[in-house]
């Protein structure tokens, strides 16, 4: 497999289901899907409530690499960007906490997780040997029976 990549241009808005099951098309494994598209929910809403202020005028910008080992979403907003202080991905110990737990699902959901310098530009990434064997809607091995 050669390097492929798509690009994505999307207005900014929460309804993003269908923008989610298009960024995850070349994942066949169901679980790896159900774990990736948390975390890239995760990412997406961020971007769109934190980054563009929910501005519906604003836009997301997301590019999917593929190559042979990794799978790579970077989603970029037009916000000023987080500050690095607020990019890592632990789990505050407060039970009320309202902020971080979107970061903390991001960082569990993906095996690299970095930032642009300016911070409106999140890189997530999946090894490709993560993802497992290929399995259809009804359960077959990418094999078929």
């Amino acid at each position: 497999m050669a390097l492929r990549w798509s690009d994505f241009i999307t207005p900014s808005t929460l309804q993003l289901a269908p923008l989610v099951e298009l960024l995850l098309e070349p994942i066949r494994c169901l679980q790896a899907q159900a774990e990736l598209q948390l975390g890239l929910h995760e990412a997406l809403v961020n971007a769109v409530r934190h980054g563009n202020g929910c501005d519906p005028a604003k836009t997301l910008r997301i590019r999917r690499i593929e190559t042979p080992r990794w799978v790579v979403w970077q989603v970029q907003d037009e916000g000023h960007g987080v500050p690095r202080e607020a990019r890592g991905g632990q789990l505050l110990p407060e039970a009320e906490a309202t902020d971080g737990r979107g970061l903390f699902l991001i960082h569990h959901c993906f095996d690299d997780v970095r930032w642009s310098a300016r911070g409106n530009r999140l890189q997530l990434a999946v090894r490709r040997g993560r993802l497992g064997p290929a399995v259809s809607a009804r359960g077959l091995g990418s094999r078929g029976r």
